[in-house]
Formats: C-alpha cells, sequence, structure tokens
C-alpha cells in the first residue's frame, strides 16, 4: 500500500457514512410527507361528510374549506420534499445537455 491509501479508505468510509445520513433523512422526510397526505385524506373525509350532513347545501365553500386550505399546505409539503424533482429530474437535465450539445455541433458543421 502506498503512503495515501489508509487515507483515502478512511475517505471512502467517510462518504459512504455521509451518503448513507442523506439517504435515511430523505426516507424521513418521505415518510414524514406520506403521513401527511394519510391524515390529509382520512380527516377531511370525516369532515366533509360530517359538515355535508349537517349542512342543507352540501356544495358549499365551508363544507371544503378545511380540505381546500390544508391541500394547499400539503402541496407546499410536496415541494419540500420533492423539490425540482418533480419537472427538473436528472434524466430531464440529461436530455437538455444533449439537446444543446447537438444543436452546437449542428451549428459547426
Amino acid at each position: 500500500m502506498r503512503e495515501h491509501e489508509p487515507n483515502r479508505l478512511k475517505n471512502q468510509g467517510f462518504y459512504k457514512e455521509d451518503a448513507y445520513l442523506r439517504a435515511e433523512k430523505r426516507v424521513k422526510s418521505l415518510k414524514g410527507f406520506y403521513w401527511h397526505a394519510f391524515w390529509y385524506v382520512v380527516v377531511n373525509f370525516f369532515l366533509i361528510v360530517f359538515i355535508g350532513s349537517q349542512n342543507t347545501e352540501f356544495w358549499s365553500f365551508g363544507t371544503f374549506s378545511t380540505a381546500i386550505f390544508w391541500g394547499i399546505g400539503l402541496g407546499f409539503h410536496a415541494l419540500g420534499v420533492f423539490g425540482k424533482h418533480i419537472i427538473f429530474s436528472k434524466s430531464w437535465e440529461e436530455r437538455k445537455i444533449k439537446r444543446y450539445m447537438d444543436q452546437e455541433n449542428k451549428r459547426w458543421e
């Protein structure tokens, strides 16, 4: 082994641990979002049924207001969890890079 080999092996262990911690954090945020979505469906189902049964006018704003405003919050939670991966995924980036490189190559031909 060369002199810098032990440091390289230590660094690999550090990077694996760091990758594990990032993956664990991502799983926790996904789990949090899925629980949020689960409770959104359960609570709003019962609220809509309860309020709708009490109200003579079922299709009113009051019946669905909690679901609407909580849905907006759930949407922001989804953006926080999935963020740029929803629209600007890695495959999208690769396709755009390839497209621009092809355009450059055609320009110089």
